[in-house]
């Protein structure tokens, strides 16, 4: 991973416009709850939104002093005990390559990671890093009985797991939840929305809804 970097402010004031509407429920989604899903949440909750990040890998996989030497945490494990870990481990190799301040960001937001499937609550909208992860969160999802049949809204953005592109991915993902929530009819608009973004940004989006 490159070194972690705090994110730019947005430019153009409607994007630093605060909301002017009652906020979606977010959900943020990558492997691990570490980079992508955690710069997303730090963005969108400075923007207001109502957002939880989440992973939906069993266990929290960090980068170690080699490829086949990662290390491995429960999701009980939090961002604190994690980063005094690896300070302890090898203070130079994890602040060199951002692991720690990642860390540092991390502990500031909340607690420690949590797994998607571990979540009961209701969103409006959940949007996930990759495939892989958007695959599971919706067969995650799909498996649970039907309650009140209220849609929720799964979107896939791609998202290279390393940090210099979380910050990129976070900032695409404001402004596309901004469009969403801005939108005077989100399930009619969703199509058009995803059309303008995906001719933005080069990115293929991945779309689907599923039901409570």
């Amino acid at each position: 991973m490159a070194a972690w970097q705090p994110p730019i402010p947005c430019v153009g004031g409607h994007e630093a416009d605060t909301l002017t509407t009652v906020p979606l429920r977010l959900a943020v989604v990558c492997s691990c709850n570490q980079n992508r899903s955690m710069e997303a949440h730090y963005l969108l909750s400075k923007r207001g939104f109502n957002v939880r990040s989440f992973g939906t890998a069993a266990v929290v996989r960090l980068p170690g002093p080699a490829p086949d030497q990662p290390n491995v945490y429960d999701f009980h494990t939090t961002y604190d005990q994690m980063y005094h870990d690896l300070l302890g481990k090898d203070r130079y190799l994890y602040r060199q390559n951002g692991i720690l301040e990642m860390l540092d960001r991390n502990r500031r937001i909340k607690p420690r990671p949590e797994r998607f499937q571990n979540c009961q609550d209701v969103f409006d909208l959940i949007v996930t890093c990759e495939e892989r992860v958007y695959d599971q969160v919706v067969e995650e999802l799909n498996s649970r009985e039907q309650v009140t049949c209220q849609p929720v809204h799964v979107i896939n953005v791609d998202i290279e797991d390393n940090l210099k592109e979380a910050t990129v991915g976070a900032f695409l993902i404001c402004r596309l939840c901004r469009s969403l929530q801005r939108s005077a009819d989100m399930e009619n608009e969703m199509d058009a929305v995803l059309q303008q973004f995906e001719a933005m940004s080069g990115k293929a989006f991945l779309h689907t809804v599923c039901f409570y």
